[in-house]
């Protein structure tokens, strides 16, 4: 990887999975689940090792647990040289983007860890306030599922995109009955509309209380320039110095992820040409290479992806 500008690409909630930290557990970049235990008040090794798939599908454990991985995967490839060259910049997907505000020096990781389990448990409450729902289209351009979208919220129902993920998926969220009606008329834009499990609908209006309680958490944490742009979700734009990110954080939480717009970003404007995962699973690889074919992009989810 020397010499080549490398974009840091971080996953987000979803991705997590039992014994997610079993390939770090003997790294030394695992004394970091300790400085994340202590600012979560979650025993995140218990998380990590021996945490059931149940209890992981809660939104604020799964954002600890998939933050906390990332987080490792991150610090152990700094350690062993494995990104040595040159890092121009990082992004997130969703949750993802507090592990690149990590990577890039906005955050420190324990500041970060708080963060993160304000917005998990903030978004948890949301979604416990009003059942939401969401799901993905695939199969169909973006501006189709926007605009059908809009035609299902003019019959009264609440839905609304989501994740702008890559070519022919794209997340809608909302109220059952929204994300039902739209499902029903998905057909009409040669769309297959398929459910997700989580629980509720985020990145959308009805996380409007989790957004102020995360700009509350916000206010409260010292951050600093990035070392390097981090892209953001909400506008797909980079930000080193000037990004407030308290306010793109908060945004975040009721706008579209633009993962797409995001991807291009990192790779026509900041030229990467090669994207780094770093993380559980390997989502966001596939997501790439369907965006732009050409970069090249590795996944990182454990030390033996290191060598």
């Amino acid at each position: 990887m020397k010499d080549m500008p490398i974009g840091l690409v971080f996953p987000g909630q979803g991705t997590q999975k039992p014994e997610m930290g079993l390939p770090w557990r003997d790294t030394p970049s695992w004394q970091l689940t300790a400085d994340i235990s202590e600012a979560t008040g979650e025993d995140v090794p218990e998380l990590l090792l021996r945490t059931g798939a149940e209890d992981l599908r809660r939104t604020d454990l799964a954002q600890i647990a998939v933050f906390a991985v990332a987080v490792l995967a991150h610090a152990e490839a700094v350690r062993t040289g494995a990104i040595e060259g040159r890092v121009a910049a990082c992004a997130g997907h969703s949750l993802g983007e507090y592990a690149a505000l990590t990577a890039a020096g906005v955050l420190e990781v324990p500041a970060a860890a708080a963060l993160v389990a304000a917005r998990g448990r903030a978004m948890r409450a949301a979604a416990e306030e009003r059942e939401g729902t969401m799901a993905v289209l695939v199969s169909a351009a973006p501006s189709e599922v926007e605009a059908l979208a809009g035609t299902v919220r003019a019959e009264g129902h609440e839905v609304w995109t989501a994740n702008f993920n890559g070519p022919g998926q794209t997340v809608v969220s909302g109220s059952p009955e929204g994300v039902e009606r739209l499902g029903e008329q998905a057909p009409s834009i040669g769309a297959k509309m398929i459910r997700l499990q989580v629980g509720g609908a985020f990145h959308s209006p009805f996380m409007a209380p989790a957004a102020d309680a995360l700009r509350t958490a916000w206010k409260n944490t010292a951050y600093a320039p990035a070392r390097v742009p981090v892209v953001s979700n909400v506008d797909a734009a980079a930000y080193t110095g000037d990004g407030d990110w308290p306010e793109l954080g908060t945004r975040q939480l009721v706008s579209p992820v633009l993962w797409e717009q995001s991807v291009r970003t990192l790779t026509d404007t900041l030229g990467c040409r090669r994207l780094v995962e770093l993380g559980p699973g390997r989502t966001l690889a596939g997501l790439i290479r369907r965006i732009t074919p050409e970069t090249e992009v590795l996944s990182v989810d454990g030390p033996g992806s290191l060598t």
